[in-house]
């Protein structure tokens, strides 16, 4: 008898059933669904909000902007393309190469994402432990520490720009450009060198 007092209570005939509780968000289902938006580079707050099953509003109480919420996405790329371990000594070059490929492999995944990262935007500190891990194989191999920040500009730029690229195509030539070519050009004139310094 409770029970279908309980269903009288709160169903009444020629109503709709109540929703049950509210979809619960999280950093995970926030960034999944970005990813799964088709174009993260056109995709608005109001369009992920859908998407979770949720209110602008309980959207906004986690992520207030679109800057915040590529805040949370960066999170996730570097987690995903940085290896668990850091080179040792002189092995910079094979571990750089593992990560140009997971970022490869994790930017291209997502369409819109690497052209976003491509163009000036607010500084996030998600990048900063990329950039740091980077740094820190260079200097671990004995670069400078002045020179192993220009390898890091160097190598980033030319990545998240060739990545951009694939995004957009400039239709350049007639065969397709082949990432191992790029990558390995890149990675042989690194790291940087002063003008007129002998390669080590």
């Amino acid at each position: 008898m409770a029970d279908a007092a309980t269903t009288r209570s709160t169903q009444r005939p020629g109503r709709p059933a109540r929703p049950g509780r509210p979809a619960q968000i999280s950093r995970e289902r926030i960034v999944d669904a970005a990813f799964a938006a088709g174009n993260l580079d056109s995709l608005t707050m109001r369009e992920l909000a859908t998407r979770l099953g949720v209110t602008h509003g309980a959207l906004y109480r986690w992520v207030k902007n679109r800057d915040q919420l590529f805040d949370l996405i960066n999170e996730v790329m570097v987690e995903r393309v940085l290896p668990a371990e850091g080179p040792q000594g002189d092995q910079w070059r094979p571990w750089l190469a593992r990560v140009a490929w997971a970022m490869h492999d994790q930017f291209l995944a997502v369409p819109g994402y690497a052209t976003r990262t491509s163009r000036p935007h607010r500084h996030s500190t998600a990048f900063d432990r990329l950039r740091q891990e980077v740094v820190t194989a260079f200097t671990d191999a004995g670069v400078a520490p002045e020179l192993a920040e220009q390898s890091w500009y160097i190598f980033i730029t030319s990545l998240v720009s060739w990545l951009s690229v694939q995004e957009n195509p400039l239709n350049l030539g007639h065969t397709a450009p082949r990432f191992e070519l790029f990558l390995g050009t890149l990675l042989r004139g690194l790291p940087a060198r002063e003008p007129g310094e002998e390669r080590g």
